[in-house]
């Protein structure tokens, strides 16, 4: 059995899906349709926009469904429709129903950004930066009713890097998700593909980002703080606030070197500000204040100062 033999449907809306699904029109799989959100209104116009998955099917002249619930009655057989032999799933944004689940003869089959049963649920990887881990990679799955739950197919890793944020290392996922996906596909069409069962009991769930996780604790140490930073960059980013206002950190540094009152400031100049924790020194080298642009230290100072002495709240 060749890809281009099966009847594939593609669900997926951001730009994580997006190399995977180029991946699959690259093969020459036989995409019968793509499942994405509904447009969005974005921006300070909120005019409605469509998803990244949308805007790269409708270029390639595959056609497009964007119901606002998957489990409706309607949408479910409009899907069954399509009589696709297979669904693939990336970052689509809805729990597939056990009506949906059951339409592929050869399942639903995830692309998830973690090493599972590790790190389930709809941030892995903020959760993996979070945590300190140095290793991350993706899980291919079959899915099941749970979330996150199914038997694993393809496993491949990849090294995070101390300074690495949850952006970049997003970047390095979405093409691994894409070598990942290709490799599952083509052991399942040799019929080689290997199931292997979760263990629960090693789970951890990371649930979505909201923008009050990206409060700063000054009280945790440093390093903890580093990783808190760029596990929350681009969005919604680590923030702490000064007089009041709120103040958002990033381009972080773990030092051993001070101890003082969490949160306090140590020293301000242009190499950057280093900033008291509950062990050990933050030297945060670019700032920005809401509703302004971000700067490099040297270049938020000249408008700024802050003084030593200084407690972030």
């Amino acid at each position: 059995m060749q890809p281009q033999e099966l009847r594939t449907v593609f669900m997926g809306t951001p730009d994580f899906a997006l190399q995977t699904l180029q991946g699959l029109i690259d093969a020459g799989c036989n995409l019968v349709g793509v499942y994405t959100q509904p447009d969005r209104p974005k921006g300070r116009g909120k005019q409605l926009a469509a998803p990244p998955v949308k805007t790269l099917a409708l270029k390639h002249d595959i056609p497009v469904y964007q119901p606002l619930k998957l489990r409706q009655p309607e949408t479910v057989a409009e899907l069954k429709d399509l009589a696709p032999d297979l669904i693939i799933v990336v970052a689509y944004g809805q729990i597939l129903p056990k009506s949906v689940l059951d339409i592929p003869r050869h399942g639903c089959i995830n692309v998830h950004a973690s090493l599972l049963p590790k790190y389930r649920g709809a941030a892995p990887i903020n959760k993996a930066i979070i945590d300190g881990e140095t290793e991350t990679g993706i899980t291919t799955m079959y899915m099941d009713v749970g979330l996150d739950t199914g038997d694993m197919l393809v496993k491949k890793s990849l090294s995070i890097g101390p300074q690495e944020t949850a952006g970049e290392l997003h970047d390095r996922l979405a093409s691994l998700g894409r070598e990942t996906m290709a490799e599952t596909l083509q052991q399942l069409c040799a019929g080689t593909l290997q199931r292997e069962v979760q263990a629960d009991d090693q789970s951890t769930y990371a649930s979505m980002m909201k923008k009050t996780d990206g409060r700063i604790d000054w009280t945790r140490s440093a390093k903890e703080i580093h990783n808190h930073v760029r596990g929350l960059e681009p969005w919604p980013g680590a923030y702490t606030t000064i007089n009041g206002e709120l103040l958002k950190l990033a381009g972080t540094r773990p030092e051993e070197a001070y101890t003082g009152e969490p949160g306090s400031i140590v020293s301000a100049d242009k190499n950057g500000v280093r900033i008291a924790c509950g062990s050990g020194t933050l030297l945060v080298e670019q700032l920005q204040l809401a509703g302004r642009k971000r700067l490099a230290a040297g270049d938020f100072l000249r408008g700024c100062p802050l003084e030593p002495g200084t407690l972030l709240e």
